[in-house]
C-alpha cells in the first residue's frame, strides 16, 4: 500500500508544471499510469512478492520523472552529462536499462510458478524474450507517434540528434534484461545452496 501511494504521489507531481506540453506528458506517463492500473486491477487474483513491486514502483518513478521534465532535460541526466562527458542527456538509456530489467524479472516470477518448464534456462529465454518484446513494440509506437506529427512529438521521442537512439534504446533494454536474469540466477543458487 506504502508503494501504491508513493507511485501515486509521483503521478500528482509529475503532472503538475510540465516541462513539456501535456501531449508530452501524456505520451510519456501512460505506460507508468496504465502499469498501476493494471497492478492495481490484478491485485487479488495474481500477487508478486513484496521486493518486485519496490522495483516495480522504482521503474514507475523513472518514468513519470521522465514524463515531468521531458526524457532530455531530465536533471539527473545532465549531471550524467558532465560527468561522464556525454554528448547528450541520457536519462532516457535508464528508463530503456529498467524496460528490459523489470518486465524480465516479472516475467520469470509469472513463469516459474505456473509453467512446467524444465529448467530456469527456459523461464530465462522466454522472460528475455517478453522484455525485448515491449521494447520492439515501445519503438514502434514512438515511430508511429513521429509519423503522425513530427512537431509535436520530437520532445517523446528524445532522439536528441542521436541517429542510432533506437537501437542504443534496445540494446539498454537488453542490458537490463541480461542483468535481471543474472540477478535471478544467482538468488536461485542461493536458495538451492
Amino acid at each position: 500500500m506504502v508503494l501504491l501511494l508513493l507511485a501515486l504521489a509521483v503521478v500528482v507531481w509529475s503532472v503538475i508544471n510540465v516541462q513539456d506540453t501535456y501531449l508530452t506528458w501524456v505520451l510519456e506517463a501512460a505506460p507508468a499510469i496504465m502499469w498501476i492500473l493494471v497492478l492495481i486491477l490484478t491485485y487479488k487474483h495474481f500477487r508478486f512478492p513484496n521486493w518486485m513491486y519496490a522495483v516495480m514502483c522504482l521503474h514507475i518513478i523513472v518514468l513519470l520523472v521522465g514524463a515531468h521534465y521531458s526524457y532530455a532535460e531530465v536533471p539527473l541526466g545532465e549531471w550524467m552529462k558532465r560527468w561522464f562527458g556525454f554528448t547528450r542527456n541520457n536519462y532516457d538509456k535508464i528508463g530503456h536499462f529498467m524496460q528490459g530489467f523489470t518486465p524480465t524479472l516479472m516475467a520469470v516470477e509469472v513463469l516459474r510458478p505456473k509453467i512446467a518448464l524444465q529448467s530456469f534456462g527456459w523461464t530465462g529465454f522466454l522472460s528475455f524474450c517478453v522484455a525485448m518484446m515491449i521494447t520492439a513494440v515501445y519503438e514502434l509506437i514512438e515511430w508511429l507517434a513521429s509519423l503522425s506529427n513530427p512537431t509535436d512529438t520530437e520532445a517523446f521521442l528524445g532522439t536528441q540528434g542521436y541517429f542510432w537512439d533506437t537501437q542504443s534504446d534496445m540494446f539498454c533494454c537488453l542490458l537490463g534484461s541480461v542483468c535481471a536474469l543474472v540477478v535471478m540466477f544467482v538468488a536461485a543458487a542461493r536458495r538451492i545452496e
